[in-house]
């Protein structure tokens, strides 16, 4: 017989037991504050669209059901796939997004199943999770040797400015992730000789690493170096404050070239733009996820093998989205060998 169970409330029992560490990875880790974030967005998802096209959300255990209710009950999460993409699509949300979220509800399924003892079927195993390429873009040598080493640019920046652009150029050196660089002190520091080494292991990944640093990021670890070991080498800033003030520091800089930007909605490419009026900007792209892109792409285009590049950023060898630095760096590599030979042909 057919005993619907609201899906809401046990979705927030499924973000509270995340939450209390009742619920671990199956390494026996407890899951990350990123991904729990990500489980509430979701919720809210899920409330809006229940709310706004009047749709009851709930479950059933297969296991009680007739074969014509089991039928009903493939239709229903059919229906509901299609129905709760489409809500999502024309909030203006991409593929990337959307699949996003579609892995986190089929997780919840997973949680029922194994943790609740409620087998809602593996109807959540047909919803398809789109995933789309997002233009990479990084600084190119030319603008972060500009950030390096003008002092007279450096003049134009604020204390605060200074403080963020100082942080980007070290996160374009080392490729720290943002959760990494903000978790550094001194003990992450180690002097041989002259030589100075980041040595670290990733909040991430869990992977180690050592990084001889180049004499600006030994200057810039200097600048912020804390008489306490225990405390953090940058202050505490917010992504959203870091985020607006790089976008300040690129257009001083006068990184201010027009981009097109492209995104995927249900497979199709669309180009985005801010307005009908003008373009995007460079500077108005750059974020914290330009850093980590930045220092990979740097070290491929300036001709460091792969493997070791990979050792650096803690890709493993199959790691399909390294394989997308190698392709851009080909690209922009490919860029500069067309510009010598348009010279060499003009005679």
């Amino acid at each position: 017989m057919k005993t619907p169970k609201p899906l809401i409330p046990l979705f927030k029992q499924f973000i509270k037991e995340s939450e209390s560490g009742k619920r671990l990875k199956k390494n026996g880790e407890r899951i990350a504050k990123s991904s729990i974030d990500n489980y509430i967005y979701v919720l809210k998802n899920l409330i809006l669209f229940s709310e706004e096209t009047n749709t009851e959300l709930r479950v059933c255990d297969i296991l009680k059901l007739t074969k014509k209710e089991l039928l009903s009950e493939k239709n229903y999460w059919k229906k509901f796939y299609k129905n709760f993409t489409d809500f999502l699509y024309k909030k203006g949300c991409f593929d990337n997004y959307v699949g996003a979220t579609i892995k986190v509800i089929r997780v919840f399924f997973n949680y029922l199943k194994l943790e609740k003892d409620i087998y809602a079927g593996d109807f959540h195993k047909q919803f398809y999770v789109r995933k789309e390429e997002i233009d990479i873009l990084v600084l190119s040598p030319e603008q972060l040797k500009f950030l390096i080493h003008d002092k007279e640019f450096e003049t134009k920046l604020t204390p605060s400015l200074k403080r963020v652009k100082d942080i980007f150029v070290f996160g374009c050196t080392t490729g720290l992730r943002y959760s990494d660089i903000f978790l550094l002190t001194n003990k992450n520091f180690e002097q041989s000789g002259d030589d100075w080494y980041l040595k670290l292991k990733s909040k991430k990944t869990k992977t180690s690493s050592s990084i001889k640093l180049a004499n600006y990021a030994i200057l810039i670890f200097q600048k912020y170096q804390s008489k306490n070991s225990k405390t953090a080498l940058f202050a505490p800033i917010t992504l959203f404050n870091f985020n607006k003030s790089l976008k300040r520091i690129g257009e001083l800089a006068e990184f201010t070239a027009p981009i097109e930007i492209s995104r995927e909605k249900q497979g199709i490419t669309k180009r985005i733009a801010s307005s009908k009026e003008s373009k995007d900007r460079f500077c108005d792209k750059m974020s914290s996820h330009m850093m980590r892109r930045t220092a990979i792409t740097t070290l491929l285009i300036l001709g460091m093998p792969e493997h070791l590049v990979r050792k650096i950023s803690g890709h493993s060898h199959a790691s399909s989205s390294f394989n997308r630095y190698v392709h851009y760096a080909q690209v922009y590599i490919d860029k500069e060998i067309e510009k010598v030979h348009s010279k060499l042909e003009r005679y």
